[in-house]
């Protein structure tokens, strides 16, 4: 197929979970032979921060507005055989707007924080999609399945919905043999909704054990806070150092976002990525969590700074790396990026197998008068 896709950003990973979903769908998208482009607004903060200032796979274009998209690549657009919308995009109904009477092929929104973009634009604060826009897209792309496919249909009229997680690159997340230097370690960016779970689940636990080192890795967290001095503090790491980072920890936490818990169904990014490097992984609780990793076996669960001190402390060697090669395995039966991309086809073909017109009726046997 040839594919267009409009991101948020495939350049950045700074203060982002996109670049690194793109970057790893691309990947797969490349080796199963599909040819696309990927769109991406000029914007200073991720101009400023671009650790993959030239993606290597397929063809890619930044652009300041709409205006030059036009101008430039509606033809393009045309005769594409997909044409994607992400979430988050600068513009984002306007281009939904041009792409759906534009594209001649399927037309699909992705959307990489689909419950957070369902609450705010019931309560019209979302400027990339729009209720009246759902509809005119072929396909909905979701990172969060289970019940929320059903709504999207129903109540917003989606013609078609389908889950679309986060995946991960074998090649570049596996484990690694290295001594761990954190017992504990998160990455993600400041968020308000998952700063409460952060401080239960890893800073309250450094507080209380003080032999136990910890480090949480992202940006845009608050001057204000106050972190333990057992807890290290890294503003940003690229995706080439991310690999590095799971390896260096003997657990990793995984903390999800309010909207993402009411819905469930929602795996991050990150949680493939620590379970390709078989780092073991302790979790807060949501909906549908069972479905990716088997609670006790391929993935620990915690409510309280009590239940994550016991982990650390007391689960032998050998049961925390079997935790973690069991994980492991999964995703790499699971989760990967060219396993997406098969994916991703399936939904164009089926979309396109509806749009394909009956075969005339055929009179066998007619004699000639």
């Amino acid at each position: 197929m040839s594919i267009v896709i409009f991101g948020l950003s495939i350049t950045s990973s700074w203060g982002n979970g996109h670049a690194t979903t793109y970057r790893s769908l691309v990947r797969g998208l490349r080796a199963r032979g599909h040819d696309f482009t990927f769109f991406e607004r000029n914007v200073p903060w991720y101009a400023e921060n671009r650790d993959l200032p030239r993606p290597r796979h397929g063809r890619f274009e930044l652009y300041e507005n709409l205006e030059e998209l036009k101008e430039r690549f509606t033809e393009q657009v045309e005769e594409a055989d997909l044409v994607i919308v992400g979430s988050y995009v600068p513009q984002g109904i306007a281009i939904g707007e041009w792409v759906t009477s534009t594209a001649r092929g399927v037309t699909a929104f992705y959307d990489i924080d689909t419950p957070v973009t369902l609450a705010k634009l019931d309560r019209g604060e979302i400027d990339y999609l729009s209720k009246a826009l759902i509809p005119r897209y072929h396909l909905y792309l979701s990172f969060t399945g289970g019940p929320i496919l059903k709504r999207l249909e129903r109540e917003y009229r989606s013609p078609m919905a389908r889950p679309l997680y986060c995946s991960v690159d074998p090649d570049l997340y596996y484990p690694e043999e290295a001594e761990p230097t954190w017992s504990l370690g998160y990455m993600g960016t400041y968020s308000l909704d998952r700063q409460e779970t952060l401080d239960r689940l890893l800073i309250e636990p450094a507080r209380r054990w003080g032999e136990g080192s910890f480090v949480v890795a992202g940006s845009k967290y608050p001057e204000s806070l106050s972190w333990p001095a057992n807890v290290d503090r890294i503003e940003h790491l690229p995706p080439s150092r991310h690999r590095a980072f799971y390896n260096a920890q003997r657990f990793t936490l995984n903390v999800t976002r309010a909207d993402m818990i009411r819905a469930g169904y929602s795996p991050s990014v990150r949680l493939f990525e620590a379970a390709a490097c078989a780092t073991p992984i302790i979790s807060d609780l949501w909906p549908g969590l069972e479905t990716f990793f088997k609670p006790g076996e391929e993935i620990l669960l915690s409510r309280s700074p009590e239940e994550t001190l016991r982990t650390l402390r007391e689960i032998p060697e050998e049961t925390r790396r079997a935790i973690g090669l069991r994980a492991c395995d999964r995703v790499l039966a699971e989760h990967t990026a060219v396993q997406r991309a098969a994916e991703l086809e399936r939904y164009a073909c089926e979309i396109l197998n509806r749009r394909r017109p009956e075969p005339e009726p055929t009179t066998l046997g007619r004699v000639a008068s």
